[in-house]
């Protein structure tokens, strides 16, 4: 008896897994193709599919649907701000890996997710806006602990010129639906690094 309601219940939450999946998935390709707040909960359900009793059962509103989607973007791999935290290329690399698209074969280009949420939530105490400046001063930071370990000497201003060009780069590439826009800032950005070398480092 215990043995048949434990692979009963192994069962539910195999499917409450799965339907997770599927809504932030289906929200996911909704929000990328006409943005978060023309995209509606039916939508989503539509787009998973899902019930709306099922959708509303994982995310109670739309801001936490919205929230878990860009935590996913986060820890997905496909953001701008992944290769910095790579280990298997050195630090140089990983800083100028910045400018290049996460995903060079997506069609049309994609900017920054999370500039892209902060722009359709523009309230800056809003649940959104707040998650998408956490990444941003994650992505700092993150810029900066590498300065720091290749000796630059003021690594708090260069990071922040670098991740200013980064986030430029990636919201013209969108407009411009050019995949290979990063190559110009990536130039400057290696520019900066050398000027900003003390005299006598190579």
């Amino acid at each position: 008896m215990v043995d048949g309601q434990g692979k009963g219940q192994g069962k539910g939450r195999e499917k409450g897994r799965g339907a997770r999946e599927r809504i932030l998935s289906g929200a996911a390709r909704l929000f990328a193709t006409q943005g978060i707040n023309a995209t509606g909960m039916e939508q989503v359900a539509e787009a998973a599919p899902v019930s709306k009793r099922t959708l509303y059962a994982h995310f109670r509103t739309k801001n936490d649907l919205v929230i878990a989607h860009l935590q996913g973007l986060a820890s997905s791999g496909a953001t701008l701000e992944t290769v910095l935290t790579r280990e298997d290329i050195p630090p140089l690399e990983r800083l100028l890996g910045l400018f290049d698209q996460p995903a060079p074969e997506a069609t049309p280009v994609r900017g920054c997710p999370f500039i892209d949420a902060a722009a359709e939530f523009p309230d800056p105490e809003s649940a959104a806006h707040s998650y998408a400046r956490e990444q941003k001063l994650r992505m700092t930071h993150l810029v900066t602990t590498l300065l720091t370990e290749l000796n630059y000497p003021d690594p708090g201003p260069l990071a922040e010129q670098l991740v200013t060009l980064a986030d430029g780069a990636a919201s013209r590439a969108m407009v411009l639906n050019d995949p290979r826009y990063g190559r110009h800032a990536r130039a400057a950005a290696q520019v900066l690094l050398a000027h900003a070398l003390p005299e006598g480092s190579a």
